[in-house]
């Protein structure tokens, strides 16, 4: 289902410059990202299956990456105010 619906969310935003899969379930899953589930029910679209398999997907596992990206969006805004 994990894929199916990272597939959809793909699908919708047409994401054809990638996917990063983060959060706390990733981590949890990892052998089953690993192994070709995931990857499987993500590109079965049927019309679109050739799209989606063409969408390079990372797995991020740093628990801080959120914060992370969020500290560097928050530091551009402010360096373009001044």
């Amino acid at each position: 289902m994990y894929g199916a619906e990272a597939g959809n969310l793909a699908l919708k935003a047409l994401a054809v410059g990638g996917v990063y899969i983060g959060g706390g379930i990733a981590p949890k899953i990892l052998r089953k990202l690993r192994d070709g589930t995931f990857i499987r029910a993500f590109t079965e679209k049927g019309r679109f299956s050739e799209l989606m398999r063409s969408i390079e997907v990372n797995v991020a596992l740093n628990p801080r990456a959120a914060m992370v990206g969020a500290a560097y969006y928050a530091l551009r805004l402010c360096g373009e105010r001044s």
